[in-house]
């Protein structure tokens, strides 16, 4: 079968190869469930890994097989599985355990070791490719209404992470009742997280480089919230207008943002991190009103990575809903499509270079 691949380490070595097709009999003790890949999403993480800013092949391979947003259909379930079926939509969940505790208990996205397995991405091939086989235990079904929308169900599942430590940390306060929320970032992810806050019943500003109107703010009006851009407004002014704020989710992948969000922050509120900063970027920050803030405010700073499964079913039920309460609005999101894996070179240079691109996706499969 074909797939898309790295050769992790060398730069701009994505290629497309034949490499067999996965076996039920891969997954021990029956749980295997093969995998007709229809839909991959990419992002900029499929990018810098063609950029070897990271990632390495599984196991006694040289090369990885790319992408981590998956939708599929189940072709066929080992005898231990019981909660698929043939025809069933699903989508993978990405990372894999490790050995800490966390890892063993099935919160690998808590895990406490530097190393990482997580497919597409570090030591396990991913689904950019015809047919992947998993453990039923790392699929999702998702509602066959839901259909190819389902594709980015995994940076959704991202922003529920985020909004659902929020809430689990601030059952400290036994009466927590958030009424505003701020969002930085207005790419995938900040347009994902905007949505899931305002099915919560959240007033929700999203903040964005980009002055309007564009793309971006047409989506977070249409769902409700207010876009505000930072070149005309700066993030202190606009939290003063339309503050104060119970949680901020950032979502720029810049720390200097993340440092100003945490100024403006509300009293007893959440600042939830998400930006992956790989840098050495050093910032001047107000150190000692930041500080003073956050210890008479009872504020809370923290840091969400990846995604248990929960979140991707919670994910999965707000897509839902999202499409009978803002109908098409996700289709809006899903901008820019490439035909079949064959386009990689096309999918590249949109990830590079693709001007108003908010999400980039493979078409792989019909079905």
């Amino acid at each position: 079968m074909k797939a898309l691949a790295v050769h992790p380490g060398k730069p701009g070595s994505l290629h497309l190869r034949e490499v067999p097709v996965p076996a039920l009999d891969q997954i021990p003790g029956g749980r295997g469930v093969l995998v007709k890949v229809l839909r991959v999403g990419v992002d900029g993480t499929d990018r810098e890994i063609n950029d070897a800013l990271y990632g390495a092949p599984p196991p006694g391979d040289d090369f990885l097989i790319i992408g981590h947003e998956s939708f599929g259909v189940v072709q066929e379930v080992g005898p231990a599985v019981r909660t698929l079926a043939p025809g069933d939509y699903v989508v993978a969940t990405v990372r894999r355990p490790g050995g800490s505790f966390y890892d063993h208990i099935g919160f690998q996205d808590m895990t406490t070791e530097d190393v990482y397995y997580e497919r597409g991405i570090n030591l396990r091939h991913g689904y950019l490719c015809e047919y992947f086989v998993e453990d039923r235990d790392y699929l999702v079904r998702v509602p066959p209404a839901l259909g190819r929308l389902a594709v980015l169900l995994e940076p959704t599942s991202i922003a529920e992470k985020g909004v659902a430590q929020a809430y689990e940390i601030q059952r400290r306060l036994r009466i927590w009742r958030p009424r505003r929320a701020a969002v930085t970032g207005a790419g995938t992810l900040g347009l994902l997280a905007t949505m899931v806050l305002r099915l919560r019943g959240l007033e929700v500003t999203t903040f964005g480089l980009q002055e309007p109107p564009h793309r971006n703010a047409e989506l977070v009006e249409a769902i409700g919230a207010r876009y505000v851009s930072t070149r005309q407004t700066p993030l202190d002014r606009a939290a003063a207008e339309h503050g104060p704020f119970d949680v901020i989710f950032e979502a720029t992948g810049s720390s200097a943002v993340a440092f100003g969000a945490a100024e403006v922050l509300g009293k007893n509120g959440v600042l939830v991190l998400t930006s992956v900063t790989g840098g050495d970027k050093r910032v001047e920050i107000p150190a000692d009103r930041i500080n003073l803030g956050f210890v008479l405010g009872n504020k809370v700073m923290v840091g969400t990575v990846n995604a248990h499964r929960d979140h991707f079913e919670r994910g999965a039920e707000d897509l839902v809903r999202c499409t009978v309460e803002y109908p098409g609005w996700l289709e809006r999101l899903l901008t820019h499509p490439v035909k079949g894996l064959d386009g990689y070179a096309e999918m590249l240079h949109l990830l590079t270079n693709g001007k108003g691109a908010i999400k980039v996706f493979v078409e792989v499969a019909e079905g």
